[in-house]
């Protein structure tokens, strides 16, 4: 059985009197893409800052690969790319990767070289000469040089206009087709996530509102129309997570699946409309777990 790459149990961060992240649990196994979304100040970054060793969790505990978090996570088995695509401006693009060969202790040089030469990125360019969307590449082809087995993304194209954004994510799930890494990928903006993602974590105010598998979530969710009179009938079996009656209709969202009465149709819920309702929820109490509920 293979190790899971992400495990999270109680895990919190506290700044101050202030909880970045809050009883954060969950299990993630490996070659999963995992989406990580939520507004800015959810708690997406501390996440991720945490899973890179660049915080130390307040509460609970957080493992990678088998391995606990800690001062000596950045092995050769985890990459991290932040949402500045962090390089030297006055280096070129070889002494980048130079840097890369020096402070990695896996590195295949040829993975990079040939990467940015299919991009026509020339490695005598200056890091401040180059487009956003190139700098995010050569950013890319630094991570994935060392060949790791989870690649840890925050933001990585919130800065970048559409057609770099799409040239970036269309490398990133390239390199996942040749290499089954596990990738770890912050993002708020949903579309992205639904089409390149099989994993969703969905956090808010510090607190995962939900987590699991997208198919699983997708197709547990689903939007119910019918006259008022059959909700009592629907909502047997079902777990009703908002509603709307007027003139004597009803609409809900609810989770879980079974047979309808007459005059009810259901259709899927959607990634975004499912989305919007976990944001929109009320803070679970501490403690509280997708298990547990």
């Amino acid at each position: 059985m293979n190790e899971p790459a992400i495990v999270a149990h109680d895990l919190g961060k506290r700044y101050g009197r202030t909880w970045g992240l809050r009883d954060c649990t969950f299990e993630i196994g490996a070659g999963r893409v995992v989406g990580l979304v939520g507004p800015n100040g959810a708690g997406k970054s501390t996440l991720i800052n945490l899973m890179a060793g660049l915080l130390r969790p307040s509460t609970g505990e957080l493992r990678l690969l088998g391995e606990p978090v800690g001062p000596h996570v950045a092995s050769s088995r985890v990459a991290y790319l932040d949402q500045r695509h962090s390089l030297y401006d006055t280096f070129r693009v070889a002494d980048m990767l130079e840097a890369g060969r020096r402070l990695n202790q896996r590195w295949y040089a040829h993975d990079a070289r040939d990467r940015l030469s299919e991009l026509g990125i020339p490695l005598d360019r200056r890091i401040d000469e180059l487009s956003g969307g190139q700098r995010a590449q050569v950013a890319l082809a630094l991570a994935l040089a060392t060949r790791p087995d989870l690649l840890i993304l925050d933001e990585p194209v919130a800065s970048l206009d559409p057609l770099a954004r799409n040239e970036v994510m269309s490398a990133l799930m390239g390199a996942k087709a040749t290499r089954d890494c596990t990738i770890v990928l912050s993002s708020h903006i949903v579309s992205e996530l639904e089409r390149l993602c099989d994993y969703l974590v969905v956090l808010n105010r510090g607190q995962v509102r939900l987590a699991g598998d997208l198919d699983d979530l997708l197709d547990d969710h689903r939007l119910l129309h019918g006259p008022s009179s059959g909700v009592v009938d629907v909502e047997a079996g079902r777990e009703v997570l908002s509603r709307h009656e007027e003139h004597g209709t009803a609409r809900l969202l609810c989770r879980g699946r079974g047979p309808l009465p007459a005059g009810w149709r259901e259709r899927p819920a959607g990634i975004d409309r499912l989305v919007r309702h976990y944001l929109a929820a009320p803070a679970r109490p501490a403690g509280w777990t997708e298990a547990a509920a």
